[in-house]
């Protein structure tokens, strides 16, 4: 990675951390990944970051800060989501606890791992079956309107959302 791309990728990063801050997002929980390993250092330097060791315990606690009137963001892997499906599909989707689910899509170009392709084929079916809706980030476009749109169902509408974020947003490469 030259400096130049490191140096935008910082930025991009800072942006979307700024982006969620400033829209009223938190606490922030996850569980470190290599392709949210820019926003997951941000995030950790300018926001209320919880490390959690597994995505679904991330959503249990996420859960909570719903509850006492919070905005939470859970980070994780796709694979992550789909251990979180059963915290997602009874506890968080039936009792309308909105939060926001920044999911990494591993198993998609031009990430080539093998054990990763097939919850990158099912993620964004996985997410629309647990009627939580999702925007694939592009970094060329920014973020902004994705924040926005995010603010509003999770804020507004009380719904749980999900921005997906391909391998390249933030500048990842195998």
């Amino acid at each position: 990675m030259t400096a130049v791309h490191h140096g935008a990728t910082v930025d991009i990063a800072r942006q979307l951390c700024d982006d969620l801050v400033v829209a009223g997002f938190g606490p922030f929980l996850g569980t470190p990944c290599g392709i949210l390993a820019p926003l997951y250092r941000e995030l950790q330097e300018r926001a209320e970051l919880l490390t959690v060791a597994r995505e679904d315990n991330a959503v249990g606690v996420a859960a909570g800060a719903a509850l006492v009137g919070r905005f939470p963001v859970v980070l994780m892997q796709n694979s992550g989501l789909g251990q979180s499906v059963n915290a997602l599909a009874s506890l968080v989707e039936p009792y309308r606890l909105g939060m926001l689910l920044i999911v990494s899509l591993r198993g998609v170009d031009p990430d080539p791992t093998q054990e990763n392709r097939a919850m990158g084929r099912l993620t964004a079916g996985l997410l629309d079956g647990l009627g939580i809706a999702a925007r694939t980030l592009d970094r060329d476009q920014g973020f902004a309107s994705s924040v926005t749109w995010a603010a509003d169902t999770v804020q507004l509408e009380g719904r749980s959302a999900a921005l997906l974020v391909p391998p390249p947003v933030f500048g990842w490469c195998a």
